[in-house]
């Protein structure tokens, strides 16, 4: 079937079965291959992508679900600079990597939601896997944009 999207601001037509997971169409149809596959059941969280403004994890997200929609991806976060990048960068958050779009993506709906989120609503909010463990670097990424030095 054919569905049609807005992907990171561009209008996008996939050829795809309904239940195809939006995770491999944006990474093996569109070409965005930033969101990553983790476990594929929406327990890590490295998916995660924006649906019309709201966290989503792609790899339960059938392309049926989001046809229609703006998927906002962590390609689309860095053409917009948001300043969690910066933030990320100067807390040095990343160790191997992986798992950091799906973080970004988590941090930039809460900031979203919440301008300055405390501490404990930053932790409950998080769900994230991270194997390297960089959560305390995490969250002083996102105070850091909360504070509004990054």
């Amino acid at each position: 079937m054919r569905f049609t999207l807005t992907v990171n601001g561009s209008p996008e037509t996939v050829d795809a079965e309904p239940d195809a997971p939006l995770l491999w169409v944006l990474r093996d149809h569109i070409g965005l291959t930033g969101t990553k596959f983790g476990c594929g059941l929406g327990i890590c969280r490295a998916c995660t992508v924006h649906i019309n403004g709201e966290r989503a994890l792609s790899c339960q997200t059938a392309i049926s679900d989001a046809a229609g929609g703006a998927v906002t991806t962590i390609e689309g976060l860095a053409a917009m600079r948001h300043a969690l990048l910066d933030a990320w960068v100067e807390e040095q958050v990343p160790q191997c990597g992986y798992c950091q779009p799906g973080m970004i993506m988590s941090a930039a709906d809460l900031l979203a939601r919440n301008k300055q989120p405390s501490r404990e609503e930053i932790v409950a909010h998080m769900q994230n896997i991270c194997r390297c463990g960089t959560y305390p670097r995490v969250i002083r990424a996102i105070q850091r944009v909360a504070a509004g030095s990054a």
